[in-house]
């Protein structure tokens, strides 16, 4: 990302501070203004140096005159070599003088060089050691969050689902599938009682991958903690629960090459049993289904029904990934949200980043508050035809309802952004198709076609009623 100076920069903290909690390399190029014009009045002028500090992995304040063309370069590639070994966001500040007259096209490639050395990670205990505390155990959980897909840990986790003793917790964003996974996990554990817990309990944890969405899975293990808990991961070591015994400083795949020699089955009825619920819930899922009213609840079934084979599905933060949690995911789209801070920042951004780059269609859907505060994100050239962006507006972001405490007080006049806007006239101005839909008839008609090539992008704005959206969720859980 390249900006100016001045508050331009600060614009883009959202973004540097999801790619610091996601692990995505990110490279900030900001203008600035010689150390000499800070702070004297001049115009456009901020203390820029260092301004991400706490969000990022390295900063590098080059120096202004050609005299220092060495010592930036080098700052230059230690920058680039970070993001991209490191896995984060840098800074690179660029002060200037005036004018910006006599520049060059290109930067020599001489001037900025990469090794292609990827640092590895030595494993200090051994796999043998946690091999036996597994196999000491008959109940075992493995959770994952966000992870981009992996056919090859794939396989590796179908390999430990045939263990009796083990469940494999995942979710929309795990971009993992068998029948043998629980992929909705506030389906299963949201209606069981303090023994049914105690049953669930693990005796060992295995965690993998980046942020879990489920809130009742964390208040669950924070509340009942496994004995052992184990978290495999290159960089972070995420103690989410309170409990965490050991970091394996890899790659998951690395991480079960090693392992998975030292396991093996245990007899245990553990991973039967809660299988069996799993499927109990999805019966009454179905029927429920069959009969609610339309309501966000829904709509987001009905959405992701119709969404392409191979398609690239963003999900928005806030309610909408939250509902797509309780649905099976279609294992040919691959899934994902900024979840690194679970802000509503940019979402919209991210989808139109990756359309661009992405071979196979992407389909964005999102909240009527995300989208409208992202709405900026059309304001580019770069939209393909075949983006599509689904928008669920219900007048005002309806999560607040959901939690219990904003609705049993006064907090919901302070919390909720009611609104009566519409999507329709930025589509106007930013040349995107629109289509809506108010009821089921409606939104089952559009979805027929609207996934079909066009000349240009489109919008589906669905409009559900907010008064009964919380009920209706709440009702749902209630059906288990």
């Amino acid at each position: 990302m390249v900006c100016t100076s001045g508050s331009a920069l600060l614009n883009y903290y959202p973004a540097v501070a999801e790619a610091f909690y996601s692990d995505i390399p990110l490279v900030v190029i900001s203008a600035d203004r010689p150390s000499r014009m800070i702070d004297i009045g001049d115009g456009q002028t901020i203390r820029q140096e260092n301004v991400f500090k706490n969000h990022s992995l390295y900063n590098a304040n080059l120096v202004d005159g050609i005299e220092f063309e060495a010592k930036n370069s080098k700052l230059i590639s230690k920058a680039l070599k970070t993001a991209t070994f490191k896995k984060g966001p840098v800074h690179i500040n660029v002060p200037f003088d005036e004018p910006l007259y006599e520049t060059v096209d290109l930067i020599p490639a001489k001037d900025i060089t990469i090794d292609n050395q990827v640092s590895t990670y030595e494993m200090t205990h051994s796999f043998e050691y946690f091999g036996e505390k597994w196999n000491a155990c008959s109940k075992k959980i493995i959770l994952i969050g966000a992870n981009y897909p992996n056919q090859k840990l794939q396989k590796q986790l179908i390999e430990l689902a045939k263990d009796g003793s083990v469940l494999i917790f995942t979710e929309s964003t795990s971009n993992l599938f068998d029948d043998k996974f629980i992929n909705s996990i506030d389906k299963l554990i949201a209606p069981l009682s303090d023994a049914e817990f105690l049953d669930l309990k693990p005796e060992m944890l295995l965690t993998l991958g980046g942020m879990v969405i489920s809130k009742k899975i964390k208040q669950f293990f924070r509340k009942h903690k496994p004995k052992h808990h184990l978290h495999v991961d290159e960089k972070n070591m995420q103690n989410t629960f309170h409990c965490l015994k050991f970091h394996f400083e890899m790659t998951p795949t690395s991480f079960f090459d090693g392992f998975l020699q030292h396991t093996k089955p245990v007899i245990s009825s553990y991973q039967k049993r809660w299988l069996s619920v799993k499927e109990n819930r999805n019966v009454k899922h179905i029927q429920f289904l069959k009969e609610v009213e339309f309501s966000d609840l829904k709509v987001v079934d009905l959405v992701l029904k119709s969404i392409p084979d191979q398609a690239q599905l963003h999900l928005a933060n806030s309610s909408i990934v939250r509902y797509a949690q309780l649905f099976d995911n279609n294992p040919s789209i691959k899934t994902f949200c900024n979840r690194g801070t679970s802000g509503i920042d940019g979402s919209t951004s991210t989808a139109i980043g990756a359309a661009h780059i992405n071979n196979k269609q992407t389909v964005f859907v999102t909240g009527d508050i995300s989208f409208f505060y992202d709405s900026n994100a059309l304001w580019n050239k770069y939209v393909k035809n075949d983006f599509r962006i689904i928008l669920i507006n219900n007048g005002g972001g309806g999560i607040f309802r959901i939690l219990p405490e904003p609705s049993t007080t006064n907090a919901l006049d302070y919390f909720e952004t009611p609104h009566n806007l519409s999507a329709k006239h930025l589509c106007e101005m930013y040349q995107f198709q629109y289509e809506s839909a108010v009821n089921e008839e409606e939104l089952l008609q559009q979805l027929k076609i609207f996934f079909n090539d066009g000349k240009h992008p489109k919008i589906l704005e669905i409009f559900t009623p907010n008064k009964i959206n919380d009920k209706v969720l709440k009702n749902y859980f209630k059906n288990f």
